[in-house]
């Protein structure tokens, strides 16, 4: 039984994985950017209370800057774990040989929920 010679990879090939790279670098431009309002989310409360003159009902529990450095956290591990997704994708293409792997959407569909769940449990708390 011959092999088959290895298949050279497209320029379409390299674009498609650098279309991906780009689209993962815009999730984690907005997963930090969500987590940035979120810890500023208290900050923004308490000075709106103070420039109505009012008090106000909400009671910062501390989870808010928690959640929000979270996030920022998860949106920089989403550019780095896209970047090697990118290099390791390009890598095996050059090689000729791709091989599929939906770890990384795995990982961060995990992450994502488990921080979701802080927040919900935080916006709850904090009605």
């Amino acid at each position: 039984m011959q092999e088959e010679p290895l298949k050279k990879a497209s320029i379409s090939d390299h674009l498609a994985n650098e279309r991906t790279f780009l689209a993962w670098v815009r999730t984690s431009i907005g997963i930090m950017g969500f987590g940035f309002v979120v810890v500023k989310f208290s900050l923004f409360i308490r000075q709106i209370s103070a420039v109505l003159g009012t008090k106000s009902h909400y009671q910062p529990t501390g989870y808010s800057p928690v959640i929000g450095i979270l996030l920022v956290g998860l949106g920089s591990l989403t550019i780095l774990l896209g970047y090697l997704r990118y290099h390791s994708t390009k890598r095996q293409l050059d090689q000729g040989q791709y091989y599929h792997s939906s770890l990384l959407n795995q990982i961060m569909t995990a992450l994502l929920f488990v921080i979701s769940i802080l927040l919900l449990v935080y916006v709850i708390k904090t009605t």
